[in-house]
């Protein structure tokens, strides 16, 4: 189930998983949710918020415990996307693979697009990545 608040420029939305599929389900989410603020955030602030949804999901499914809760809450300043998964580990960088199509890209990804990623412990026994992107622009990729 999905509840979303929307008060004045304040907006939250949350959502589980527990699929490939879902990971779709969550950048459509991340999308409508961006949209549904006011004013809504410029195309690129849009486009990196759906990237990063995406990639945090997509690790939460595959290196998290195979199952995920998103949180995306937003207001006049920046907009956070916070998922959960229940393994305690904390991501690992990796040297992206160029060739062999096993991935290495999305944490490296998360980490330079957005203002601030914090990790903290729980829900028991698992974290929560909370990644902040500003809704005026995004950090330089310089």
């Amino acid at each position: 189930m999905n509840d979303t608040k929307v008060t004045n420029t304040v907006a939250t939305l949350r959502a589980m998983g527990d699929s490939s599929a879902d990971v779709c389900r969550a950048r459509e989410l991340a999308r409508v949710f961006a949209e549904s603020l006011g004013p809504s955030p410029a195309t690129d602030v849009m486009d990196t918020l759906v990237l990063v949804v995406s990639e945090l999901v997509t690790n939460a499914l595959r290196h998290g415990g195979g199952r995920y809760t998103l949180e995306l809450s937003a207001d006049e300043d920046a907009m956070r996307v916070a998922v959960s998964d229940p393994n305690p580990a904390h991501p690992r960088e990796v040297t992206p693979d160029l060739n062999g199509g096993s991935g290495g890209f999305g944490w490296h990804m998360v980490r330079h697009l957005t203002d601030e990623v914090t990790i903290t412990p729980g829900p028991r026994p698992g974290k929560t990545i909370t990644a902040h992107i500003a809704r005026a622009a995004g950090p330089s990729m310089d």
